[in-house]
Formats: structure tokens, C-alpha cells, sequence
């Protein structure tokens, strides 16, 4: 069963300060994740920034994320995120570009915006996350049609940067690629600590460092 909180047309009662507890945006936080991706090693540095893009009327913080392949920076990613009046943090949009080993721009698949082309905003980030709540995280028709499901409150997370008995674990799938599942795992006060594939591939990033800049 799909629980979305419902998205007024023209977004009232959102912030781009965004304080939920399971995925706190704080601008200057740099957080450093290594795995592994495609084969190859990856390290994917995320940057909350201070800039606010409004979007829908909904005022978003802006993300930075860079993904780096075998030392290479192999993808560069802008994501927009607000927090409704509840708590809940919503997924406004992406802008992506997959690099080529010149840095040019190959490709921009998967980018979205909420209110362009039929793009809707989707649940990131529940206020309050029980056992079986479910939510689209984002929509553009063939391009972005992440959901996510709250399988556990109490699951088990051990990576370089923490240790936890209480993370929240979710299942994230894509009609897009039906046969490939994610799990993610939450600590309070930090965030996303842990993405692993678990069926359909073999791809996985563990928190091993966060750092506040001014």
C-alpha cells in the first residue's frame, strides 16, 4: 500500500530547511561514500550547498553530488529537496550529466524537474517512518519513477563512519528496471549510510565520512 502525502498544485508550507532526523540536509555537510559501481571502484562525494532553487513554489536545497569511478569523475548530479510542514522531505528534481573521458557531457538521462513535462515531486523521506509505508519518490514518465518501502526501524548498520542497531532499512525498485532492487540504510542525526544492490546487480556505497564546512 502507497501512503503519499498529498502535494498542493502550487506548494504551500514547504522549507528548504530540511532537519528530518533520517536525512538531514545542513548546507556545508560533505558527505564521502566508497564502494563499488559498474566494476569499478567508486567514491560519490555529496555536498549540501547553500543554494535555494524555488520550484513549484516549494523553496528546495540544492545538493551537489559527484560520482567518481577509478579516480575519474565519471557523473555530476544536482538534486532539490524540501521539507513539508510535517516533517516529510520531498524529492523535487535532478539534474544530471554522465561525463566522458574528456569530462564532456555524453548524457543527461534521468534529469527532471518537478512541473516540466509532467515531472511530479515525489516522498524522499517520511516524517515519521513505520514498518510498510511505501511512497513514489519521484515521476517523470520513462525517466524517473523511483518508489521506496519501509521494511525495517531497527536493522543492523556497520560502516566506517558508524555502527547501529536502530538504522532504518528500506527497498527501493523502479518500474524502469523491474528486476533490480536497492536497500538503504538510515541512521538518525546522520542520514544514508549504506546503498547496496541486492538483486540485479552488484553495486554498493558505505558512509566513511562526513565533514561540516562553513
Amino acid at each position: 500500500m502507497f501512503v503519499v502525502p498529498m502535494l498542493l498544485a502550487a506548494a504551500t508550507g514547504f522549507s528548504a530547511h530540511v532537519d528530518n532526523p533520517w536525512f538531514p540536509l545542513r548546507p556545508g555537510t560533505v558527505y564521502v561514500y566508497r564502494g563499488t559501481k559498474d566494476g569499478k571502484p567508486a567514491r560519490d562525494v555529496m555536498t549540501v550547498t547553500h543554494r535555494v532553487r524555488t520550484i513549484t513554489g516549494a523553496p528546495c536545497v540544492s545538493v551537489a553530488d559527484r560520482l567518481y569511478l577509478n579516480g575519474k569523475l565519471e557523473e555530476r548530479t544536482t538534486d532539490w529537496y524540501s521539507q513539508d510542514a510535517k516533517g516529510n522531505v520531498w524529492y523535487f528534481g535532478e539534474a544530471t550529466a554522465e561525463l566522458d573521458e574528456h569530462g564532456h557531457v555524453k548524457n543527461t538521462s534521468g534529469s527532471w524537474q518537478a512541473g516540466v513535462n509532467g515531472a511530479k515531486a515525489g516522498v524522499f523521506m517520511f516524517a515519521h517512518p513505520r514498518v510498510g509505508q511505501a511512497a513514489r519518490q519521484e515521476y517523470l514518465r520513462g525517466e524517473a519513477e523511483d518508489h521506496f518501502r519501509v521494511l525495517s526501524l531497527h536493522a543492523s548498520a556497520r560502516v566506517p563512519f558508524v555502527s547501529s542497531r536502530n538504522a532504518l532499512l528500506t527497498k527501493e525498485w523502479t518500474p524502469l528496471e523491474p528486476d533490480t532492487i536497492d536497500h538503504k540504510l538510515y541512521v538518525r542525526g546522520i542520514g544514508e549510510v549504506l546503498e547496496q544492490t541486492v538483486r540485479g546487480g552488484n553495486e554498493r556505497a558505505e558512509l566513511v565520512s562526513v565533514r561540516r564546512m562553513s
